[in-house]
């Protein structure tokens, strides 16, 4: 099994009218290029967005470090990606007197 991200395409008829394409990746873990594209077109988002598929990336190594693949049975079958937002980026709260803060 290995590794892929998928770079899928959509257009949200909430955001612009839905004239302009949209973009969000996701990993899959499959055998070869053409199972990851199945698997890929089974996910719920994807279903539901209405995506296809813009290009695929088979993840062997990065920064010299090759990736290994393990099943883990507590996560049953479950997705776990860690996020990290940054400060530039995170979401501001208004204070009551509609102040910015962060």
């Amino acid at each position: 099994m290995k590794l892929f991200l998928v770079h899928c395409g959509f257009y949200d008829p909430e955001v612009g009218e839905g004239v302009y394409e949209g973009h969000t990746n996701f990993f899959v873990i499959a055998e070869d290029f053409l199972a990851a594209r199945l698997k890929a077109k089974q996910n719920e988002m994807f279903i539901g967005k209405k995506m296809h598929i813009d290009g695929l990336q088979q993840i062997d190594a990065v920064d010299g470090f090759r990736i290994g693949l393990e099943v883990d049975k507590a996560l049953d079958g479950r997705t776990q990606v860690l996020s990290h937002r940054f400060h530039e980026l995170a979401q501001k709260k208004k204070t009551p007197e509609g102040q910015s803060v962060h």
